[in-house]
C-alpha cells in the first residue's frame, strides 16, 4: 500500500527506545511528523536525527509530535538515541508491520547492487489523522527545515 495525500493514516502502536508503547491515535488533535529511515547510527541517518534534534525546539513550538521508525530493535534505538541526545521518540518496528504499511519497504540500489530496504520517507500528519505531506527521497541535512518551513504554510 502507498499512503497518499488526505489518506487517513490506519492507527498503529510501537514501542520506543525506551519500551514505552505508542499508539498514533493518541496524538489525534496534533500535527505529527513519522520519519521512515534505514539504519540506526549510519551517516545520513544520523544526520537526519541530529538535525531533527538540533532543531527540535521549533517542532515543539510549532507542536509537532515527532517519531522516528526503523527496523532496528529497542536496545539499539536506545543506544543510538543516547548516544545522540535524541529528545523524540524512535520506534521499533521490528516485524516491518508499520514500516510496510507505509509502503516505504522496497527495492534499494546501492553501488549497482539491489537489495530490500527501508526508503527514507516522512509523512507529515495533520490534527485530524489524515497525511498532509509526504517527504520522498529525504535529503538528511535539510528535512527538519523543509518540514518547519511547511508547517507554517499547511497551519494557515
Amino acid at each position: 500500500m502507498k499512503m497518499q495525500i488526505n489518506t487517513l493514516v490506519p492507527d498503529f502502536i510501537l514501542p520506543d527506545q525506551d519500551g514505552k508503547e505508542h499508539r498514533l491515535s493518541d496524538y489525534k488533535g496534533r500535527w505529527v511528523l513519522v520519519y521512515f529511515y534505514p539504519k540506526d547510527d549510519t551517516p545520513g541517518c544520523t544526520k537526519e536525527a541530529c538535525q531533527i534534534r538540533d532543531n527540535f525546539e521549533d517542532f515543539k513550538k510549532s507542536k509537532i509530535k515527532v517519531f522516528g521508525i526503523s527496523a532496528d530493535s529497542i536496545q539499539s534505538h536506545k543506544k543510538f538515541a543516547e548516544k545522540y541526545n535524541l529528545p523524540f521518540s524512535v520506534l521499533a518496528d521490528s516485524d516491518k508491520k508499520v514500516i510496510k504499511l507505509f509502503g516505504v519497504w522496497g527495492k534499494k540500489k546501492f553501488l549497482g547492487k539491489e537489495y530490500m530496504g527501508i526508503k527514507r520517507t516522512s509523512f507529515l500528519i495533520n490534527p485530524e489523522g489524515k497525511i498532509a505531506k509526504i517527504y520522498e527521497n529525504v535529503k538528511p541535512d535539510i528535512h527538519a527545515k523543509e518540514v518547519l518551513d511547511d508547517i507554517k504554510d499547511l497551519e494557515f
